[in-house]
C-alpha cells in the first residue's frame, strides 16, 4: 500500500510513482498533446466525466455506475496512485479538476504534479508522439462519492454572509468585473466573493508558489486563516485546481462545481451577481 500522498507532488516523486506502476493521466487539450505525450500516459478530458447540458456542464455525472465504468476503462485502480498532469501556463487547471474529481469520488491517492507536463518531461520521463498512446489496463476502482470538497448552489447561497466562509472568484479580473467571454447568461461575481485569479498562485514557470507566499496571497485577498474557502469559476475547472492546492496546504476548501454557468442561469433575485 502506497503511503498517504499529499494532493500535489513534485515531479521527482511523480517520476518515482510512475516507475512503480502508478496510472498516469494527461488532462491537457488535444492541441497541447499534439506536441507529444509522456510514455505510458492516458489522455483524458474533464468533460467526459461532466454533465453535457448547460447550466449543469460543470457538475460531475450523477450516475456513479457510469463514472465507475469510465474510470475503470482508463486504468484507475483503487490501490494504485493516479498521477495527473496538465500544462499550468497554457491550460485551465484541468489536472486539478481531475484530481478533485477523483478525490471527490473516493480515490485516496490521486495527485497533481507541481509544474505539470513540462516538469515531468524535464525530469526525464520519456515522451512520445500522441499517436503512440498505449491501451490502458482495465482498472478496478469503484466510485464512493463524498461531498467533502464540493458544494451545491443552494448550500452556497445559504452560506452567503457567514463569518466562517470565504468565497473566492478565481477567474480573470474581467470576468469578476462583469465580462461574459464564455457565453454566461449574466455577468459579475457572487456577492461577498473576493477576487484571486488562480494563476496568481503560480510562478512564471508554472510551479506553485511557496506555501508562505500562497498564504500571503490569500491574506491580501481578505481570506482569513480560519475560514472555510469556497472557490468558483466558470464551470468548476479553475476552482477545482484552487481547491486541490488549498487542501494540499491544509485548508478547509470546497469547489462550487456548478460555478457561474449554473449560478447565472438561476433567478437573479435568488442568485444575484454584482459588478
Amino acid at each position: 500500500m502506497t503511503p498517504t500522498l499529499g494532493w500535489v507532488i513534485s515531479s521527482a516523486t511523480a517520476s518515482q510513482l510512475i516507475r512503480q506502476g502508478a496510472t498516469l493521466l494527461d488532462a491537457r487539450s488535444a492541441e497541447l498533446q499534439a506536441d507529444g505525450i509522456l510514455k505510458g500516459s492516458i489522455p483524458v478530458t474533464w468533460t467526459e466525466f461532466a454533465q453535457a447540458e448547460a447550466p449543469n456542464s460543470g457538475k460531475l455525472l450523477a450516475d456513479d455506475d457510469l463514472l465507475t465504468e469510465k474510470l475503470q476503462a482508463i486504468g484507475v485502480f483503487r490501490e494504485r496512485p493516479v498521477v495527473v498532469v496538465a500544462d499550468p501556463l497554457r491550460g485551465w487547471g484541468e489536472d486539478g479538476r481531475i484530481v478533485w474529481m477523483l478525490r471527490s469520488l473516493g480515490h485516496p491517492q490521486a495527485v497533481m504534479v507541481d509544474g505539470g507536463y513540462p516538469a515531468l518531461a524535464n525530469e526525464g520521463v520519456p515522451t512520445t508522439p500522441p499517436g503512440n498512446a498505449e491501451e490502458p489496463q482495465r482498472g478496478d476502482f469503484v466510485v464512493q462519492r463524498t461531498d467533502r470538497w464540493d458544494i451545491d448552489r443552494d448550500t452556497l447561497r445559504a452560506s452567503l454572509g457567514a463569518d466562517h466562509v470565504a468565497i473566492i472568484d478565481c477567474r480573470e479580473a474581467r470576468e469578476y468585473e462583469g465580462a461574459t467571454p464564455y457565453g454566461e447568461p449574466r455577468g459579475g461575481h457572487i456577492p461577498a466573493a473576493v477576487h484571486l485569479y488562480y494563476k496568481e498562485l503560480m510562478d512564471a514557470a508554472g510551479s506553485l508558489l511557496p506555501p508562505d507566499a500562497i498564504r500571503a496571497r490569500l491574506q491580501k485577498a481578505g481570506v482569513r486563516p480560519e475560514a472555510e474557502i469556497i472557490s468558483y469559476c466558470t464551470a468548476g475547472v479553475r476552482s477545482a485546481w484552487v481547491t486541490v492546492v488549498l487542501v494540499h496546504l491544509g485548508r478547509r476548501a470546497k469547489s462550487y462545481s456548478g460555478s457561474i454557468c449554473e449560478w447565472a442561469a438561476g433567478d437573479p433575485h435568488r442568485f444575484p451577481l454584482q459588478t
